[in-house]
C-alpha cells in the first residue's frame, strides 16, 4: 500500500477545513486536506447565504466554499479527494487509511469533517432540496419572509427553529409526529405563546408537494385516525436532529452521547494529544459556517503550537 509522512492532516473541506488549511498553510505545516464524500461539505446544497460576513450581496454555498478552497491553495495547501477509511490515532505519527488504499502518517490531525442532517427519507426531499426543502432556518429562514413554512420534529431543535421562523415568516406550521413535544418547558411555552404557530399533533409527512420552481405545499396524514390532508406552504424545514460523521474516529477520541467529539476547554483538542476538532463535528449548538470557520483557525493554532511543544 502506497504511503506518505506529513505534518499536518486535515479531514473534511468545509468553512472549518478550509479555514484550518489557510491557517496552517500560513504556519509553514505544508497541510494535506482531504476532501471527503461531499467536497465543500453541508453547505453546497445551500443554494444562497445571506449571512457569511464579507459577502453583502449575499453568495451560493458552492461559491463561497471554492473561494475558501482557492485561498488554501494559494497558500500551499494540498486539496485531495478522498475519504478516509481507517484510523489509528493509538500514537504518532498517526496512521489514517484513505479508500483503503492509500497511508498517510500525519504528526497532527484535525478532524472537520461536519454532521449530517437527518431526513425523513421520502423522495421529494431529495427532489425539492435547495429549493425549499432546508435543514437550517437560521440559514435559509430569511428567504420565507411573510411566507408560509412547516416545521418537521417536536424537541428543542423544532420549537427553536419554529419561533425564529415566526419572527420572519406569516405562519409557521409544526408538524409533530406525536401528540407532545420533546422540548424542554420552556421552549414549550415559547411555542404554544406564538400566535402565528400551528401545531399539527400525530401527523406525519407523506410527500412534500411542488412544481418547478420549488416548494408548494406538503401532502400529511394523521397517524390516528388516518385521516390525509394537504397544506400550503412554501419552505420545509427538518428538525428532527444531526448526525456527527465521527464514526470512523470513536474507537481513539471521546465523544458524548450522539457522537460529537469532544474537545477540551477553549481549544480544539480532542482527547488524543496531536489530534483536533472542529466545526460540526464537535459544535451541536451553532452549526453555523462562520462559527465553523473560527473553530479551524483555532484548530490550525492550536496543531501549529504543538508541533512546536512536540
Amino acid at each position: 500500500m502506497e504511503s506518505e509522512k506529513i505534518r499536518c492532516l486535515i479531514i473534511g473541506s468545509g468553512p472549518a477545513g478550509y479555514t484550518a488549511a489557510i491557517y496552517a498553510s500560513r504556519a509553514n505545516l505544508n497541510p494535506v486536506v482531504y476532501e471527503g464524500m461531499q467536497p465543500g461539505g453541508q453547505l453546497t446544497t445551500t443554494t444562497e447565504i445571506d449571512n457569511f460576513p464579507g459577502y453583502p450581496t449575499g453568495v451560493s454555498g458552492t461559491a463561497l466554499m471554492e473561494d475558501l478552497r482557492k485561498q488554501a491553495e494559494r497558500f500551499g495547501t494540498a486539496v485531495r479527494y478522498g475519504t478516509v477509511t481507517e484510523v489509528d490515532f493509538g500514537k504518532r505519527p498517526f496512521r489514517v487509511q484513505i479508500d483503503g488504499q492509500k497511508e498517510i502518517f500525519a504528526d497532527t490531525v484535525i478532524i472537520a469533517t461536519g454532521a449530517t442532517a437527518k431526513y425523513l427519507g421520502i423522495p421529494s426531499e431529495e427532489k425539492f432540496k435547495g429549493a425549499g426543502v432546508s435543514a437550517c432556518a437560521t440559514c435559509d429562514g430569511f428567504f420565507y419572509r411573510k411566507k408560509d413554512v412547516a416545521v418537521v420534529g417536536g424537541g428543542d431543535t423544532a420549537c427553536e427553529e419554529a419561533t425564529y421562523l415566526a419572527s420572519l415568516c406569516n405562519k409557521v406550521y409544526m408538524i409533530v409526529r406525536r401528540d407532545v413535544l420533546r422540548a424542554s418547558k420552556a421552549m414549550q411555552e415559547r411555542v404554544l405563546n406564538t400566535p402565528n404557530i400551528e401545531i399539527l399533533w400525530n401527523t406525519n409527512t407523506k410527500e412534500i408537494l411542488g412544481d418547478e420552481y420549488g416548494v408548494t405545499g406538503a401532502a400529511l396524514i394523521n397517524n390516528k385516525s388516518g385521516e390525509e390532508f394537504e397544506i400550503k406552504i412554501h419552505g420545509f424545514f427538518l428538525a428532527i436532529g444531526h448526525h456527527p460523521n465521527s464514526d470512523v474516529f470513536k474507537e481513539f477520541v471521546a465523544t458524548d452521547r450522539q457522537g460529537y467529539i469532544i474537545t477540551s476547554g477553549k481549544s480544539q483538542m480532542t482527547s488524543v494529544e496531536g489530534v483536533f476538532a472542529a466545526g460540526d463535528v464537535q459544535d451541536p449548538v451553532y452549526r453555523q459556517a462562520i462559527a465553523a470557520a473560527g473553530s479551524g483557525c483555532r484548530a490550525a493554532m492550536d496543531a501549529e503550537r504543538f508541533l512546536q511543544e512536540n
